[in-house]
């Protein structure tokens, strides 16, 4: 393949791949993680330079002289600068001419040296140094940059912050990179090689196999003395990995791996709110279903509290009407009509008078004692609702956390929206007017000092037993006067079955009633609480509401980016190959 065939390639690829990262910075920008966006950043600026080697390592590791016998002009380009702390990150790039660009942070110096045509060099500050915005600069250029050369002070290699800014690299942007060991002079060989073994044994277990590990000297080189310096193994790996051709496709896989890492971060970010939101939906489910099933099991208990009501009724009235038929027979009612020459008592009114009056204190005493018996229960299955209610809400699912790296905001927000529905849901339980349905209550009811004593959740049993007991003297109460009505009509000429019939009429008309006004008035209560228990989630409702359309955006959005780097990836890497058989840098 001729070369200006791979040139274009090479061009297009790029122009490809600037594309598909600026869909993925748009990306960082949306879910707004800042540091993110600035890598993709950076990443999309730096697609068409050289391939880049950045220089970390301590402060007076060597870094700079490392890199002045690195290019061997004879020249100090990096300067050397005796206190470390007015050093600058230097970023050393080709130029026809020597050029120095410099703004507060960076200094760019264009070289005309034949090696920066293919590779661009980052010398940094040491990782220990501590100039202001230094570490945060250094890192800027760590994930966009295509090898990384740890410089070690030869004589000790094993410093801790060295170590964990390696982890940086390594673990968070796993980038390719070799070990330098600066200053080799200084050490006698049989320490040195320990020295070397001992790095090599601990890149391997921070997970790197066959680390690359270099003893050098740059002291030894820019005397002249290059091939004892060691530099020129430096130089060979460098000729073998890199150049020749070899760098621009491996600035594109770089730059694809590091848009890979990105994807990655925000695919494991994405994930863990996506998580969050199947389980808050899970969540609300669950405190529908929960809802649902208590309210159910509340219906049952007022269906218990009508039968046994309707049982008593039915019991009463029956023996009512028994003693009446009796009471009723001509003979029997002759009887009275001539006793009640004598007695007032012993007259058919008088009787009826008893009749009415021991089936209205039945009535009002085991009815009561029903209500008493079953409010209980009724209240309880409520109460019972509302706690389980307030439980799901504290023990509900974190996933999403305010630490992470992205979506934190999210998880402070999710965080709020929770917080506030406890308290609110916990005010709600505490308040009386939650549980009181003023539409049931009769407007002369004695209620307040009630409601006042007892308060929130205990406020039930109060509105379920003053709703029933005046449902029941209401209904028991007119079918009395109906009934009153209609004995002060009778007549010995009246017929018995009649009379029998119609007070039965009478008392199956307030069974139904009875029956009918109870239910639905207690149902409608039960649903009620049900209502103003699941307002509580309005906020919550609407959160959930906005996460799932964001998060279907985002899906999709991910989605598409994703393919469209895998697709780049796979095309990019088919075309190194067929150019570069060996291409493992």
């Amino acid at each position: 393949m001729s070369k200006g065939i791979i040139d274009a390639s090479i061009r297009n690829f790029r122009t490809q791949l600037e594309e598909a990262i600026k869909d993925l910075h748009e990306l960082t920008e949306r879910i707004k993680s800042p540091a993110l966006a600035q890598t993709a950043s950076d990443l999309r600026e730096r697609i068409r330079e050289p391939f880049m080697f950045v220089i970390v390592g301590e402060v007076k590791a060597g870094k700079s002289s490392f890199i002045n016998a690195l290019l061997n002009t004879g020249d100090e380009i990096c300067k050397v600068a005796p206190d470390p702390c007015t050093d600058t990150i230097q970023q050393i790039l080709y130029g026809e001419t020597h050029v120095l660009v410099q703004n507060e942070y960076l200094k760019k110096i264009y070289q005309p040296i034949d090696i920066l045509k293919e590779i661009a060099i980052v010398d940094t500050p040491g990782t220990n140094t501590i100039i202001k915005h230094h570490q945060e600069i250094t890192e800027r250029f760590i994930p966009v940059s295509d090898l990384i050369v740890f410089v070690f002070e030869a004589k000790n290699p094993y410093r801790q912050s060295a170590w964990e800014f390696f982890d940086y690299i390594h673990a968070d942007w796993r980038k390719k990179v070799i070990f330098i060991l600066q200053q080799s002079d200084l050490m006698e060989p049989e320490d040195l090689a320990i020295n070397l073994k001992g790095v090599q044994s601990q890149a391997e277990k921070k997970g790197i196999t066959e680390a690359r590990v270099f003893a050098v000297s740059a002291k030894k080189a820019l005397q002249g003395a290059y091939e004892e310096s060691g530099m020129a193994s430096v130089i060979t790996y460098i000729n073998s990995h890199v150049t020749g051709g070899k760098a621009p496709w491996l600035k594109l896989n770089n730059s694809i791996d590091t848009a890979t890492e990105i994807r990655d971060k925000i695919e494991t970010g994405m994930d863990i709110r996506n998580q969050q939101l199947l389980a808050d939906q899970a969540f609300r489910v669950d405190i529908k279903e929960t809802l649902d099933s208590q309210g159910l099991r509340s219906r049952k208990q007022v269906e218990i509290l009508v039968e046994n009501l309707i049982a008593t009724y039915e019991r009463i009235t029956r023996n009512a009407e028994k003693e009446l038929g009796k009471g009723l027979a001509f003979f029997t009612l002759v009887k009275r009509s001539f006793l009640a020459l004598f007695s007032k008592k012993e007259s058919a009114m008088g009787w009826l008078t008893e009749v009415t009056s021991t089936m209205e204190r039945d009535l009002k005493d085991q009815l009561t004692l029903k209500v008493n018996d079953g409010v209980t229960d009724v209240a309880e299955s409520i109460q019972q609702m509302a706690k389980m209610i307030e439980l799901k809400i504290k023990n509900s699912q974190s996933i999403l956390k305010t630490d992470q790296e992205i979506f934190s905001d999210i998880a402070e927000k999710r965080v709020q929206v929770m917080q506030d529905l406890q308290q609110a849901f916990s005010q709600f339980l505490s308040r009386s007017d939650s549980f009181v349905d003023e539409s049931m209550i009769p407007a002369d009811t004695e209620f307040a000092p009630d409601i006042a004593k007892g308060g929130g959740l205990a406020v039930i049993g109060i509105v379920i037993a003053t709703v029933t007991k005046g449902m029941v003297f209401d209904i028991t109460g007119g079918i009395l006067s109906a009934v009153g009505i209609l004995f002060a009509g009778i007549t010995v000429g009246l017929k018995r079955q009649k009379v029998l019939n119609s007070f039965r009429q009478e008392v199956d008309k307030g069974q139904a009633s009875l029956q009918e006004e109870i239910r639905s008035k207690l149902e409608r209560y039960v649903d009620t609480i049900k209502g103003r228990i699941d307002t509580n989630f309005k906020d919550f409702d609407a959160m959930l509401a906005l996460e799932d359309q964001e998060m279907k955006v985002l899906n999709t959005r991910f989605k598409s980016t994703h393919e469209q780097l895998l697709l780049l990836e796979k095309e990019i890497s088919s075309a190194f190959l067929k150019v570069n058989p060996k291409p493992e840098l």
